[in-house]
């Protein structure tokens, strides 16, 4: 029942974030989402048995959420990472093995106290809740959720609108090493190890597949890697292809051709490779 919950409202959050272009990781999120009764032990543990988030007050009340173990975090996770491979491009197998590595499966004591499954911490410009943990400094600031699906979808925004991360877009997003290591390289974690440490994870339980699957399901169009030669445009509010293509001399059909984009539709975060023109690749 978690993972139906979390699917469902993951669905509602990736709909509404292509049609409004709001980040919903705001206070002012007024969407309502209500759980079943949660009477198995894998369900989310609280004493009224259900997940109620107060749209008529903008507030939400802070879910303690429970996982026992590897599977069942793969279990209930997965289809929440394919979701946001789906409306960010980042790979599932790479969002469900951070979500594993940082938060201890989600056992770990900062997932357990702030829903945070990637370790994100508040850095400047952060509104949101927040609280205290000893991570490479003692008392840390760390981003606070009070649902985990909140944190898989800050994750995708806070890799695609970061300029550091621009350059992973460009890999393939079934090319689940190359992302693995681009992580270490931008700054994600400190740990000499972590790209091992995921591919270790995607690999034993083979979280690739999941990402097969989402492309093969149609979701993920065959990506372009970018050259050197090429920019990266990440989009902005307001932005349409045909501003990008009076901004950078280009036309839309070179651009959509360019990112294998199927419509015009664009989101907010959205990494859009601009190749000059005198190049034909």
């Amino acid at each position: 029942m978690k993972k139906q919950l979390l699917v469902f409202a993951c669905c509602a959050l990736v709909l509404f974030s292509c049609k409004s272009g709001r980040k919903l990781g705001d206070k002012e999120r007024t969407k309502t989402v209500q759980a079943v009764h949660a009477k198995e032990n894998r369900s989310v543990q609280r004493s009224d048995s259900s997940i109620k988030i107060a749209a008529n007050k903008g507030q939400e009340e802070f879910i303690v959420f429970e996982i026992n173990s590897i599977p069942e975090y793969i279990e209930t996770f997965s289809e929440i990472a394919q979701l946001e491979m789906k409306a960010y491009g980042i790979p599932a197998s790479i969002t469900l093995a951070q979500g594993l590595l940082e938060s201890g499966y989600g056992k770990g004591a900062l997932a357990l106290k702030t829903n945070n499954h990637f370790g994100i911490k508040c850095h400047t410009g952060w509104k949101g809740d927040y609280d205290f943990h000893d991570d490479d400094k003692k008392g840390e600031c760390f981003r606070k959720y009070n649902h985990p699906m909140y944190s898989f979808r800050d994750h995708s925004l806070f890799l695609s609108t970061r300029n550091r991360y621009g350059f992973l877009f460009g890999y393939k997003n079934t090319d689940y090493k190359k992302w693995a290591y681009g992580l270490r390289k931008a700054g994600y974690a400190t740990d000499k190890k972590y790209p091992q440490k995921l591919i270790h994870l995607i690999e034993k339980h083979r979280l690739d597949a999941f990402d097969t699957e989402t492309y093969n399901a149609g979701y993920i169009s065959e990506q372009t890697v970018a050259t050197e030669n090429d920019a990266i445009h990440t989009v902005a509010k307001g932005e349409t292809l045909y501003s990008l293509s009076s901004k950078y001399d280009v036309t839309v059909a070179r651009i959509m051709k360019i990112n294998n984009l199927k419509d015009t539709n664009l989101h907010i975060g959205q990494r859009i490779i601009i190749r000059p023109l005198e190049m034909n690749k």
